[in-house]
């Protein structure tokens, strides 16, 4: 085998490979052999078959396999032979790709060349780790956060009573039957019987809560709402719907008074058990707003300390998917670039940017990973798959075939928890130093992070 480098820009490489037709005609002849002890032909026994009677049944059909062998086998070693990490797949194209010089192949008359095109991953020296200024934020879980979550879980809990005469209200159930019309014709999704709202959850399109409202049980009444502009159902968005509401029942809420039995009702023992249970769930809480915030600070930071060329294979995949998903989301909500304040120049060059940023930092991550030695265990990702598989109760079977056929269904998998292994390395390189902060402060800060 031959290798010549015939082009080289940047991380750009274009190599030419001669596979000799000796090596050729010698894998060729070796599966004849193969196939001379299985196939049966009629009038030979089995094993029997001359090689150039196989030849001519089979030649070009082998020949084809062989040849497509040869260029995986020898693509492979041409890579390992020269120690570089492809950033995708190479391309693989023969030099003469026609009918002639696959005959002069099969005939024994000419050599396997082929082009090798791809992009290598660069260099990516990692920065020292221990000299990242990280801050963990630390919330602790004072009294009124706790009666804060009881009171929402109360909330949860509450019951609705049916009282004759009675007006609805804020906080109010009320039961009815609807038929929505707009330009005088129904729509669907718009009727319904037997549906019912709470005053006050914004349940309904803008205005139809507002015309419920003092209604009572038996009362009927048209009312008028208008569907918001970037309602999902374009046909519908920013039209004005007429309603023939009939009420059918009113019911006032009853909220639990939060004591003993309100706990023993939700399987504490007492008050004080159901409180610690709460008190450790906002913990949870508290913690995984924190991580998140130091997770964003870690990767800003692992952004911001490595600078190297980009594979522009990776970052234009990577920035097509995304601009497809944007494109996606703004036909969904009949949107367009305008709305959202920029330009389409603007936006390709902000996505761009976002690509470029994706890449570097699962590049990074994945030399941090592999230089620590940090692996997924099996149990680690059978541990991931069975959260996955509970996520569509009564669909377990067919997510697990799912990640069982799909090829790359398991590399999604197991990218969030290899990368959650080299934040925690990081964390424990770096140190971070912690400072006390208010809820309001921890979820400010998240949010904050989040919109950056």
């Amino acid at each position: 085998m031959q290798v010549t480098e015939t082009a080289r820009d940047g991380l750009k490489r274009t190599l030419q490979v001669v596979v000799a037709q000796a090596e050729l005609s010698e894998r060729f002849t070796e599966r004849l052999d193969e196939l001379k002890d299985r196939v049966q032909i009629k009038g030979f026994r089995r094993g029997k078959v001359p090689l150039t009677h196989l030849k001519k049944l089979y030649g070009k059909s082998l020949m084809q396999e062989v040849m497509e062998q040869t260029l995986n086998d020898t693509s492979a070693k041409v890579i390992k032979d020269r120690n570089e990490r492809p950033a995708q797949q190479p391309k693989v194209e023969l030099v003469e790709a026609n009918e002639e010089t696959f005959e002069r192949i099969v005939n024994g008359e000419a050599d396997l060349a082929y082009n090798m095109s791809f992009e290598v991953l660069p260099p990516i020296p990692v920065a020292d780790l221990k000299t990242l200024k990280l801050e963990r934020l630390v919330a602790d879980v004072d009294d009124a956060a706790i009666d804060k979550a009881l009171s929402d879980l109360a909330e949860r809990n509450t019951s609705f009573e049916p009282e004759d005469g009675r007006a609805a209200g804020e906080g109010d159930l009320v039961t009815m039957n609807f038929v929505g019309r707009v330009d005088g014709e129904t729509f669907e999704g718009g009727s319904g019987e037997g549906a019912s709202l709470v005053i006050g959850k914004k349940q309904f399109i803008p205005g139809f809560e507002e015309g419920v409202t003092g209604l009572k049980a038996g009362d009927k009444k048209v009312v008028t709402a208008t569907f918001p502009d970037d309602y999902p159902m374009k046909q519908l968005a920013g039209k004005t719907a007429d309603f023939d509401v009939e009420v059918t029942a009113v019911a006032k809420p009853k909220k639990p008074e939060i004591d003993e039995d309100f706990a023993k009702g939700l399987g504490a023992e007492t008050l004080e058990k159901l409180r610690g249970f709460v008190s450790e769930q906002i913990k949870r809480e508290y913690d995984q707003a924190s991580r998140a915030k130091l997770k964003r600070e870690i990767l800003d930071a692992l952004d911001a300390e490595h600078k190297f060329e980009l594979p522009a294979s990776l970052v234009d995949f990577e920035f097509n998917n995304i601009w497809t998903q944007l494109e996606n989301n703004l036909k969904a909500t009949n949107k367009s670039f305008a709305d959202e304040g920029k330009t389409e120049d603007e936006a390709r060059a902000e996505y761009r940017g976002i690509a470029e940023r994706r890449v570097r930092l699962g590049l990074v991550i994945g030399e941090i990973g592999e230089k620590n030695k940090l692996q997924v265990s099996q149990e680690e990702m059978r541990r991931a798959l069975v959260e996955q598989a509970r996520r569509y109760p009564g669909h377990e079977k067919q997510v697990y075939e799912y990640y069982e056929k799909t090829p790359g269904a398991l590399t999604e998998l197991r990218a969030p928890i290899f990368e959650d292994k080299v934040i925690d390395h990081v964390i424990a390189q770096a140190t971070p130093t912690e400072k006390k902060v208010s809820r309001d402060e921890l979820l400010k800060a998240v949010e904050e992070a989040t919109e950056s």
